[in-house]
């Protein structure tokens, strides 16, 4: 009785989460961040307090608190997700690939491999923190959270945290002027495929280390060859 109040709590919990982390996420993205970006000029300072300080606040704290606070109720614990060893020779073919994805591509589209000259500090600090926050929100939380300890409906649960990391993307694509493209070009298709490496990769592991890696090298070859 009691684990069947907690499951049902933790889905209330889940609903009224994934409801306030996407409005307050959807407002900063289209009303906040323009004002940060007027009081703030500098390019860096922007950047640190936009990623360093409230993406951490937003994504990171609430998320690591909740899985906390249900420990008893997801697949994996606070602490197992940052200590689990891994062998990580096991997962060179997916780094691999991880790399090789965006340089070829990037080949592929320029005949050559060249740099972004706007690649700089700001982005730097950007793909710093982007592993970390939007995979402890999307894996370390919401996957771990809906696929639960007994790991039911594990694919299920793997499809919609797809779908949702399609839409926390929806923003900023807007902003820039990629909604359409996203869309009619099947770019989103990417962030699905991508979303569920990074599922599957920390379900296999245990270890959020290993999505978290992935997809910080993932965007940051993408961005400094783009």
């Amino acid at each position: 009785m009691e684990t069947t109040e907690k499951r049902l709590s933790k889905n209330k919990a889940l609903i009224i989460y994934i409801i306030a982390f996407y409005t307050i996420w959807y407002l900063f993205e289209f009303l906040a961040k323009p004002v940060i970006n007027d009081i703030f000029t500098g390019e860096v300072s922007s950047q640190i307090i936009k990623t360093v300080v409230i993406k951490n606040l937003v994504w990171i704290l609430p998320a690591a608190l909740l899985v906390h606070y249900y420990k008893d109720d997801v697949c994996i614990g606070l602490k197992e997700m940052f200590t689990a060893k891994v062998k990580w020779l096991s997962y060179l073919p997916v780094f691999l690939l991880f790399v090789l994805y965006p340089l070829v591509t990037s080949y592929l589209r320029k005949g050559a491999l060249t740099l972004n000259r706007d690649f700089g500090i700001k982005h730097v600090i950007m793909y710093s923190f982007v592993g970390i926050t939007e995979e402890m929100v999307f894996r370390g939380w919401l996957l771990n959270a809906t696929v639960g300890r007994e790991q039911q409906n594990k694919w299920k649960a793997i499809l919609l945290n797809s779908v949702m990391f399609v839409a926390i993307h929806i923003p900023t694509w807007t902003t820039h002027g990629q909604l359409t493209a996203a869309f009619l070009h099947l770019g989103f298709v990417q962030i699905m495929i991508l979303s569920i490496i990074f599922s599957v990769t920390f379900l296999k592991s245990r270890n959020i280390l290993i999505p978290v890696a992935l997809h910080m090298i993932f965007d940051f070859l993408l961005d400094i060859f783009d």
